[in-house]
């Protein structure tokens, strides 16, 4: 996974170079290995602005204006929540294209409705955003990470590349 997720973060980052855009990440369950994986390419700061590790909801409400009501109504994992991150980091780092994730990396913390291995994740390119939801299983933490950052990169290549 970890050859697959640096040739996906080369690809992007020239891609993202190619058309003049702009980055940066909004991330809970993956705690900055987004971030972590772009800035590990050589050149990646003509395109990466930088990003938030939001674990904490207080976090998301703070520093990406996650409303209160949305985390209240529809729980930290939720497409609703991760709309906003994903609408609070473009426009706090006035980035082209960013993206934010929300999820469930275990061991713990599953419950029925949102088992161990629930991560949605969101793309914003522009004003289009793309949302996701992964059901990646109780794989184990590192895995559930590094599964999770190689589909952000997917989308967000897929994305760009369509936008």
């Amino acid at each position: 996974m970890k050859t697959e997720i640096v040739q996906l973060s080369n690809e992007l980052v020239e891609l993202l170079r190619s058309k003049g855009y702009t980055f940066a990440t909004a991330e809970s369950c993956t705690g900055g290995a987004v971030a972590s994986a772009i800035t590990r390419v050589a050149g990646c700061s003509d395109v990466m602005l930088g990003g938030v590790v939001a674990y904490h909801n207080n976090i998301k409400r703070m520093m990406l204006g996650v409303s209160e009501t949305t985390l209240l109504e529809y729980g930290a994992v939720s497409e609703a929540v991760v709309r906003e991150m994903v609408a609070g980091v473009a426009e706090r780092f006035d980035a082209d294209c960013a993206v934010a994730t929300s999820g469930v990396a275990g061991p713990g913390g599953g419950t029925p409705e949102k088992p161990v291995g629930t991560v949605w994740v969101a793309v914003k390119v522009g004003g289009n955003v793309a949302v996701n939801l992964l059901s990646l299983g109780d794989n184990g933490r590192d895995a559930n990470i590094d599964r999770t950052v190689f589909e952000v990169l997917q989308m967000v290549l897929e994305t760009v590349a369509v936008g």
